[in-house]
């Protein structure tokens, strides 16, 4: 199992700077989640604290 570092390290390396602030789609949400085997509240709860706005989200999975 990853760590809580090497867990915000892959969200923020997956992310990307869109107009000064750093994003993430629900796809890659998604699928970060499962290529880590963490459950996606994991990777939603990492983009809260570092600040990273979800973008096309899928049925409000990331709300």
């Amino acid at each position: 199992m990853k760590s809580q570092e090497e867990l915000t390290q892959a969200v923020l390396e997956r992310s990307r700077e869109v107009n000064g602030r750093r994003t993430l789609t629900c796809t890659q949400a998604l699928g970060l989640a499962a290529e880590l085997g963490v459950a996606p509240i994991q990777i939603g709860r990492i983009c809260n604290q570092e600040n990273i706005r979800l973008g096309s989200c899928q049925l409000g999975c990331f709300s």
